[in-house]
């Protein structure tokens, strides 16, 4: 079993991940992580080198790799926006998008070093979050409600795929 899990930055796809991997005794993989890794510099040094259209190729050839491997993979906040991305996705795995209000994920996001959030101001920040929200709803399986504690959001997700938190639970 794969599951990804989507939605904007700052909503606990990381978090989330590795403690649903941790409960079901599953890999766990960071596919922003994962990218860095393969590409041997960080997401900030890729913006600036190479732009976002090729972290988003990056993005493309994570999925590809990682779509054939059981557990659970965080995406990247526009992971899923790309259609071909959704499709693999979907094909080899369950999607949840992790739902989180605006304000909780700015809060989150607010002091970080991501090149998205350090070129944009609030406003052009909460316009991007309302633009991808209909398209992760779209792409995803499954929503789960992930704006509270890591461990009520890691709950939720558990209850949407219908798996009991007393299930010895492990990746099949």
């Amino acid at each position: 079993m794969t599951i990804y899990l989507c939605g904007f930055m700052g909503c606990g796809k990381s978090t989330v991940g590795a403690r649903l991997a941790k409960q079901l005794d599953c890999p766990f993989v960071d596919m922003d992580t994962y990218i860095e890794e393969q590409a041997g510099m960080t997401i900030p040094e890729i913006f600036s080198q190479f732009g976002e259209p090729h972290f988003r190729d990056l993005e493309t050839q994570a999925i590809r790799e990682l779509a054939s491997r059981d557990g659970i993979i965080a995406c990247g906040g526009g992971a899923m926006l790309r259609e071909e991305n959704a499709r693999i996705a979907a094909e080899h795995g369950t999607v949840v998008y992790l739902d989180v209000p605006f304000a909780v994920c700015y809060r989150r996001i607010a002091d970080s070093d991501r090149p998205i959030v350090r070129r944009s101001t609030r406003e052009e920040l909460e316009e991007l979050y309302n633009k991808r929200k209909d398209v992760y709803r779209m792409h995803c399986t499954h929503t789960a409600d992930a704006s509270r504690t890591p461990a009520a959001a890691a709950a939720a997700v558990l209850a949407v795929l219908g798996i009991s938190t007393d299930d010895t639970g492990e990746c099949e």
